[in-house]
C-alpha cells in the first residue's frame, strides 16, 4: 500500500565539537571555538542566524558511556533527558572546520556559560542543528539589526552580508560599556541598571524609516519583552509586512531556556493576536 503523507523528514544528526580554544572575549562574553572530526556532517552559511542546540548531561542521571545524547532521548524518559540550550553560530569557517560560539555570563549561573568558562582544549560538546531563518535581503535598501547581548553574535553575523549601498543600522544594547567589541558598522548602547530594552527601545524608535516598509528588513531579538514592544511599533506603525521582518524573544527575563521554550508558542501567538494590523 502507498502511502500518502509524503517524503519523511531526514533524522536530525548530533555532532561532536571538541573544544580547540577558549577565551574572555569582553567581561561578560565567553567564546568557544569548537572543531574536530566529529563536525564531518556538519555544515552551515544559509543563514546568517544558524543556531546550535548544545546538550548536556542532566545532573543525577546516569548516563551511558560515551554520553551520547540522541540515544539517550531515544530510551530515557523525557524527565531524564539531557538539557538542553540554544546559541547562535558566531562564525563557521568551513576551510578549518570550526564553530565560534559566543556565551554571555551571568555571573557563577547558567548551564551552558558554566560549561564555556571551564570549557579546556580537548573537551568535548554534542549539539544538534543548525537552524536558522535570516540572512539581510540583498534587494532590500535599509536594514535593522537590534538587540541586546544575546544577539550580538548575529547580528555582527549578519553585518558583513549587508548589501553594499544599502543603510544599515545595527544597535546593540549592553549592560557594561567594558562589553563592547571592535565589530565595524554597531552601534553601542549603555542600559546600565536599567531594565534589558530601556536603551534599545528608543534608540529603535529614533530612527528615521524609509516612507517605503518594502524597502526594510528588520531583525530584532533579545529579552522577549522589549521584543515585544518593538514588534509592535514595527508591524503596526511602521507597516512592515510580517515577511520583512525576523522578530523573536531569544530569552525571556525569569524564565531559563526550558521555562521560556514551554510557554513561548502561546506567547508569540498571543502577541500575533493583539498585533495583527488592521490592513492585514
Amino acid at each position: 500500500m502507498s502511502s500518502s503523507s509524503g517524503p519523511s523528514r531526514p533524522a536530525p544528526v548530533t555532532h561532536v565539537g571538541r573544544v580547540v580554544r577558549a577565551e574572555r572575549v569582553t567581561p561578560n562574553m565567553h567564546r568557544v571555538v569548537l572543531g574536530g572530526e566529529g563536525l564531518a556532517q556538519f555544515d552551515a552559511g544559509r543563514y546568517t542566524d544558524h543556531y546550535l542546540k548544545l546538550m548536556f548531561p542532566r545532573p543525577g542521571v546516569d548516563y551511558p558511556q560515551p554520553f551520547d545524547g540522541a540515544a539517550a532521548r531515544a530510551t530515557l524518559p523525557r524527565e531524564q533527558w539531557p538539557v538542553t540550550r540554544t546559541y547562535t553560530v558566531r562564525e563557521w569557517d568551513p576551510i578549518r572546520r570550526e564553530i565560534t560560539v559566543d556565551f554571555v555570563l551571568h555571573g557563577d549561573t547558567g548551564l551552558a556559560a558554566q560549561w564555556a568558562v571551564h570549557a579546556r582544549p580537548g573537551d568535548e560538546l554534542q549539539f544538534g542543528g543548525p537552524g536558522g531563518a535570516y540572512a539581510p535581503d540583498p534587494q532590500a535598501g535599509w536594514h535593522l539589526l537590534a538587540g541586546d547581548e544575546s544577539a550580538l553574535p548575529a547580528i555582527a553575523a549578519s553585518l558583513p552580508y549587508v548589501p553594499a549601498g544599502a543603510t544599515g543600522h545595527a544597535l546593540v544594547e549592553v549592560a557594561d560599556l567594558a562589553d563592547r567589541q571592535d565589530i565595524p558598522g554597531v552601534t553601542w548602547l549603555h542600559r546600565g541598571s536599567g531594565p534589558v530594552g530601556s536603551a534599545l527601545v528608543p534608540a529603535v524608535l529614533a530612527l528615521p524609516f524609509p516612507a517605503d516598509p518594502a524597502q526594510v528588513h528588520a531583525f530584532v531579538h533579545g529579552e522577549a519583552t522589549f521584543v515585544k514592544e518593538l514588534r509592535r511599533y514595527l508591524r503596526v506603525e511602521r507597516a512592515l509586512p510580517r515577511d520583512r521582518m525576523s522578530v523573536s524573544g531569544y530569552w525571556r527575563l525569569g524564565h531559563d531556556e526550558d521555562g521560556w521554550q514551554a510557554s513561548k508558542r502561546d506567547w508569540n501567538a498571543q502577541i500575533e493576536a493583539e498585533q495583527e494590523p488592521a490592513f492585514s
